[in-house]
């Protein structure tokens, strides 16, 4: 082995935090060394959020096909080029590749590929992907582990080989049936996405509905748009066990509300959660605490148990969006530079990329009630939108929650067509504090999805027809 290496930053894995971190950090001046030990930018732009969205748009393509009449485009001829998705996709993650290579040498930060693990305080042997080792110091240490697809401990499940995202995401050929266990944002993008390339799909769900977090009409929405294209929806169903192979056929055993059934398949996806990437790279030997549930145990800044050491993203508890993650890039960085920020009070955007999107901000009524919060209720159908009489497509509904006792927007969803571009509207005059006053006076163009806004907030009477009042304590 190497003697050791000093650098005043050491990043451990190269996802949204600690990329940026390591190439702010290097441009800044600071020796920094990012160990990775396959994903070069992380899952992100390799193996989810932007692969899935690629192949995402590639169904909806594939959807518009099936429409081409009602577009009026006569089509002789319109199926399904797996390997053509591929290339698309594929040709996307390279390119993104070469970015990140290009940045790192740009930045300074040296970039090495290995799997680390920590010897002591800020100091890990990594074992070099090309061979060798090396051991590591850092001065200060941050961590950027990320998660990965819980495969629950079910009998027969390990043993059909499930797909994940990753297999999902990289499928060369089309699967005759996809059983989909999980109806959270991962199960519900792509078995839309696998339905409309023209697979049978079916999802299982052990929640009373899908998108469990959600609003109950949110989840009555996907399940009539699940319903339209053909998916079959099982809920409050529970798998006993699965046997067979993925890829060949698959036998899941359920029981739910109508009892025991079987339903069978040539494909199983599972997406019922994420575990953290904490296990076995020895934090224990320096020093940084964990949860309960597995994940790294910060404060606010984000600082570990350890003195010097900090984690950012997923594997610190982070919600599990590529933008909480650059966020707490953000707040990492600041107080490095004495400034005073914290993910307390975050407002985090959620953006769901079925097709339409559902995307959230701030409070939803569910949360609201749990939490004893008050609010008025401002709603609209999507079809009101004039936007979407010019896609064609209508469906779904935007809704608002505000203070009772003031103009201030608590929260926001919509589910219909543009609905992340419409949320980030939104979102800013949250950010600032502007009351939804303001939002109705404002003049949108036409005809654009914002200009729903004129709609939701213009008809508003001065007694809201609908609001909740949280019971006297």
């Amino acid at each position: 082995m190497s003697s050791l290496d000093s650098y005043d930053v050491l990043v451990i894995g190269s996802g949204e935090a600690g990329k940026y971190l390591a190439w702010t950090m290097a441009g800044e001046g600071h020796r920094t060394a990012v160990v990775e030990r396959q994903l070069i930018g992380g899952s992100c732009p390799n193996i989810a959020c932007l692969p899935s969205k690629n192949i995402i748009h590639s169904a909806k393509v594939r959807s518009f096909t099936m429409r081409a009449a009602e577009f009026g485009v006569e089509l002789e001829c319109a199926v399904t080029d797996m390997t053509g998705v591929q290339a698309r996709k594929r040709a996307m993650v390279d390119s993104l590749r070469r970015l990140h290579l290009d940045r790192y040498r740009a930045s300074g930060a040296e970039l090495i590929m290995g799997e680390a693990c920590f010897v002591g305080e800020r100091a890990v042997d990594v074992e070099l992907v090309d061979g060798g080792r090396r051991r590591i110091h850092g001065e200060r240490v941050f961590l950027n582990l990320g998660t990965h697809a819980t495969v629950p401990d079910l009998p027969g499940l390990a043993a059909a080989r499930p797909m994940t995202h990753v297999e999902l995401l990289d499928l060369d050929r089309l699967p005759e049936h996809v059983i989909v266990l999980g109806g959270g944002y991962v199960g519900l993008e792509l078995a839309q996405a696998m339905r409309r390339f023209g697979a049978r799909v079916t999802v299982i769900e052990a929640g009373p509905q899908l998108a469990g977090r959600e609003d109950a009409d949110v989840g009555a929405a996907l399940l009539e748009l699940f319903g339209d294209e053909g998916i079959t929806v099982h809920l409050q169903t529970r798998v006993r066990s699965v046997a067979g192979e993925s890829g060949r056929n698959v036998r899941v055993v359920t029981v739910g509300p109508d009892g025991d059934d079987i339903v069978e398949g040539t494909d199983l996806l599972v997406g019922v959660g994420r575990t953290p990437n904490t296990r076995g790279i020895g934090l224990e030997r320096a020093g940084v605490a964990l949860t309960e549930t597995g994940y790294i145990a910060v404060d606010e800044r984000l600082a570990t148990a350890a003195p010097g050491v900090w984690a950012m993203g997923e594997c610190a508890g982070s919600p599990q969006f590529t933008h909480a993650a650059f966020d707490d890039f953000r707040v990492v960085h600041d107080n490095l530079n004495g400034r005073s920020r914290t993910t307390r009070d975050r407002l985090v955007p959620y953006c769901l990329y079925t097709d339409p999107e559902l995307a959230r901000v701030g409070l939803n009524e569910s949360e609201a009630r749990r939490r004893g919060i008050d609010y008025r209720l401002l709603t609209l159908p999507m079809a009101a939108v004039l936007r979407t009489r010019t896609l064609s497509e209508p469906r779904g509904f935007m809704k608002m929650l505000i203070a009772v006792d003031s103009d201030e927007i608590l929260g926001f969803t919509v589910f219909g067509a543009e609905a992340s571009e419409l949320m980030a509207a939104v979102q800013t005059a949250m950010v600032g504090r502007i009351p939804y006053t303001a939002l109705r006076a404002a003049i949108y163009a036409h005809p654009t999805a914002a200009e729903g806004l004129t709609f939701l907030l213009g008809n508003t009477p001065t007694t809201p027809a609908r609001s909740f009042r949280a019971p006297a304590a």
